[in-house]
């Protein structure tokens, strides 16, 4: 990966969660961390 690639992937993500704090009330970061503690669940069921 590109320094440019990961600038745009870091804009594109900040932008993203602004957009959410701003207008959209989705919860965006609250979904993505109850998403990854059942992702790590569902992981340590199969260790």
């Amino acid at each position: 990966m590109t320094n440019r690639i990961a600038i745009a992937l870091a804009v594109l993500i900040i932008v993203l969660l602004l957009a959410d704090r701003l207008w959209l009330h989705l919860d965006l970061p609250v979904m993505a961390g109850r998403m990854l503690v059942e992702s790590v669940d569902y992981l340590s069921f199969w260790r």
